[in-house]
């Protein structure tokens, strides 16, 4: 099966050309479906872009959600409208609204949004402040009371919740698959956080890496040896491959603002 990859293509700063570019490089791959791993806009936006694309590729397009597509919105508000582009819109399949997604025999696919859980590196001293405290308005309301654990209490929550949610298709998955696929946004581990060719710092990794769902892929992986777990993420914008496991492997996909990066997979 081939699949076009690309994720933090944030269409918000393309202009039309730039657009036309993009679903070129798309349709280039000749794709039965398109996988596309967060960051695809920004709230206000969001719903118009994903509506663009299904109506120019004319494909399953199954995407999961960065932190930037919550940018000018809440986390309620931008979940609620990506669902209902699910149930509204046949090929729009926001995969945490989905569950299990059978691509070929014996081959499933799920997929959850993530969160940089503030779990990896040094949280507690790294100075790096996200733009998500100012553009997201759950994150605001917290950024106001000047609480730093606070905020990674929350952060916490956030990527937990993602955890949960993927424990719980992952075993159903598993259990009827020998291959599953997974995508989601932020690397599930540090050693998948990639900057430039290396894994960030501490100052970083607190922000760019969800432990627990790598604690989760880990768990499935080891619980199922005979299982093969290919996981395809982004937020970082630099290109790595990770194998914590044998049968656990994790691609960091590469990015830039304004010229997104298109790659063919064959599943």
């Amino acid at each position: 099966m081939r699949v076009a990859w690309a994720t933090d293509p944030h269409l918000n700063f393309l202009d039309e050309l730039d657009l036309d570019r993009f679903v070129a490089a798309l349709h280039a791959c000749a794709p039965a479906a398109v996988f596309l791993t967060g960051d695809i806009s920004e709230a206000p936006r969001l719903p118009e872009h994903l509506l663009t694309l299904d109506a120019l590729l004319g494909c399953p397009i199954y995407f999961v959600l960065g932190n930037h597509d919550f940018y000018g919105g809440s986390i309620a508000a931008v979940r609620a409208e990506a669902a209902a582009l699910t149930r509204d819109v046949p090929r729009l399949c926001w995969l945490p609204a989905a569950g299990i997604i059978t691509l070929a025999p014996g081959h499933a696919l799920v997929g959850q949004d993530g969160w940089g859980d503030g779990r990896a590196g040094d949280p507690d001293g790294s100075t790096v402040r996200l733009n998500d405290w100012r553009q997201i308005a759950d994150l605001d309301a917290i950024n106001a009371m000047r609480d730093i654990p606070a905020r990674i209490t929350a952060l916490r929550a956030l990527g937990d919740e993602s955890a949960l949610a993927l424990d719980r298709d992952l075993a159903l998955a598993l259990r009827d698959h020998a291959r599953v696929t997974v995508l989601t946004h932020v690397p599930p581990f540090a050693g998948a956080c990639w900057h430039d060719g290396a894994v960030s710092s501490a100052e970083w990794l607190p922000w760019f890496t969800c432990v627990a769902v790598g604690e989760v892929l880990l768990r499935a992986a080891e619980a199922h040896p005979d299982r093969q777990l290919e996981v395809y993420c982004g937020h970082t914008h630099s290109p790595g491959r990770f194998a914590p496991r044998p049968n656990l492997v994790v691609h960091t996909g590469a990015a830039a603002y304004g010229a997104p990066t298109v790659v063919a997979l064959d599943l």
